[in-house]
């Protein structure tokens, strides 16, 4: 519940700080207006971490450079063209600098044919406030004055825990588009319902997204994954038919059931499995920042199931090689939102490996199976393991004890043949010089014949002294020709 007197005391705190106050002293004595704007004021209120501030101005970019100048250690170009500067501000007590940013007001829109905004600058705050995107990221404090303004009621909707827009929606959405995105994006983070009427214009307005840039959705995804609870926003998106149009591969999820073939709900299964690794990735490195590439596989892992779903005599169901499916799948949405080709391969490679660990459940693996395991994850084996277990979310107790209990062991098993083995360096005794050196062969495809044979002993057997792996090579080679 939102305390009112406790939120307008840490709003005095936010002005009083020596950063803010230096900088308000700075453009008051240049004759400009200056106010803290947006997610501080809103998240002073309702007494959350403030982690960036944000300023506004009647100052354009050239003179809130010449006004910063003095005060900080270091300035830069965030986006002139948008009216925006970034500087490092002093504290004068500590001499520590903090990052702010500056933004001239502005009133900026879409043309409805581009994929860029079109900027125009204003000259009144009330009238800047008037353009953002939704009422509680609409209230601004002027500094030094000390004053709320809260033109649209920021403040009531702060208080009923609702999203809205501060002009009609249809309004607001057409002249940005991504506000859409942002609304599910603040659902998520801040726990609030979206206002029926905004609900409504999201679904109306749901193709003119196709404006937006792929980087700009990408942005917006990103940070949604990264909130402590994505599937409220993710509900949303697919609710106004708007996850339709750059992630379709999740509203498919949505398979129908019929009375004689009975399977898991396919959607609710992949968000249970998001919450379930947030969950997990919380407490195997709870001061580690939100892993994306995870949450990306967790939501996704399932993809490929619409698409390889066989209806089986007798109500069962099948969905053979989906893995393999819905990593294709992924690949291609991704590169079409311009995800980076780390991302893409660390989310692809998880999903790839999902079912990997189904089989151990059913009897335990050989040690060589364990090493093989282990290289094919890679540099994802920690992933892999909040992911697989994440996985389960059958109601029957009795299997997710079993499943449980297997994944345990497999840890287990991974941890004392990688103390024994140095599994991190899943390498065989011989390099290609040395195998070239004890064949008497030059460089070829045969040298990496037997480097391979080389490494099929090493996940079979473990490993092998040099000269025992001379010995076998030699046998190996001498039976090739």
């Amino acid at each position: 519940m939102l305390n009112m007197a406790e939120g307008v005391a840490r709003l005095g705190a936010l002005a009083d700080s020596p950063i803010v106050a230096t900088l308000a002293a700075a453009f008051a004595e240049a004759g400009h207006e200056l106010s803290i704007v947006g997610g501080p004021v809103r998240d002073a209120l309702l007494g959350r971490a403030i982690n960036d501030l944000d300023f506004t101005t009647d100052a354009h970019a050239d003179a809130i450079l010449r006004i910063v100048k003095p005060i900080s250690t270091a300035q830069w170009d965030v986006g002139r063209e948008f009216g925006t500067i970034g500087a490092r501000i002093r504290d004068p007590r500590t001499g520590v600098a903090e990052q702010v940013e500056i933004t001239t007001y502005r009133a900026d829109s879409y043309d409805g044919v581009t994929r860029k905004p079109t900027v125009e600058f204003g000259d009144t705050l009330e009238g800047d406030l008037a353009r953002r995107d939704f009422t509680v990221n609409a209230m601004a404090l002027r500094v030094p004055a000390r004053t709320l303004v809260d033109p649209s009621g920021g403040v009531e909707d702060l208080v009923a825990r609702r999203l809205r827009t501060p002009a009609d929606p249809r309004v607001s959405f057409g002249d940005d588009p991504l506000r859409m995105l942002r609304a599910a994006r603040f659902c998520a983070q801040l726990g609030f319902e979206v206002d029926p009427a905004t609900v409504e214009a999201m679904s109306e307005l749901r193709e003119t997204l196709s404006i937006v840039s792929p980087e700009r959705i990408q942005g917006e995804l990103v940070r949604l994954l990264q909130t402590d609870d994505p599937a409220r926003g993710i509900r949303l998106l697919v609710d106004t038919g708007l996850m339709e149009l750059f992630l379709p591969e999740v509203p498919a999820l949505r398979l129908e059931v019929d009375e004689h073939h009975h399977h898991k709900d396919v959607y609710e299964h992949s968000l249970t499995v998001l919450r379930q690794a947030i969950e997990l990735e919380r407490v195997r490195n709870p001061e580690a920042a939100p892993d994306v590439p995870l949450r990306l596989a967790a939501l996704l892992h399932d993809i490929g199931k619409p698409a390889t779903r066989k209806l089986e005599p007798g109500g069962g169901v099948t969905f053979h090689h989906h893995d393999i499916k819905g990593a294709r799948l992924a690949r291609k949405r991704l590169q079409a939102l311009r995800f980076d080709s780390e991302t893409i391969g660390t989310v692809t490679r998880l999903i790839e490996l999902h079912l990997r660990f189904f089989g151990y459940a059913d009897g335990a693996w050989t040690d060589s199976a364990v090493r093989r395991y282990v290289r094919d994850a890679g540099t994802e084996l920690a992933r892999l393991h909040i992911l697989t277990r994440a996985d389960v979310t059958t109601r029957n107790k009795r299997k997710a004890a079993r499943l449980s209990g297997a994944y345990d062991d497999i840890e287990h098993r991974i941890d004392e043949l990688a103390a024994a083995e140095e599994l991190g360096a899943m390498r065989p005794a011989l390099d290609g010089n040395r195998i070239q050196e004890v064949l008497g062969i030059r460089p070829g495809p045969e040298v990496g014949k037997a480097y391979r044979y080389l490494l099929d002993l090493r996940l079979d057997e473990g490993v092998l002294e040099e000269a025992e792996a001379e010995e076998r090579l030699r046998a190996w080679w001498a039976a090739q020709v």
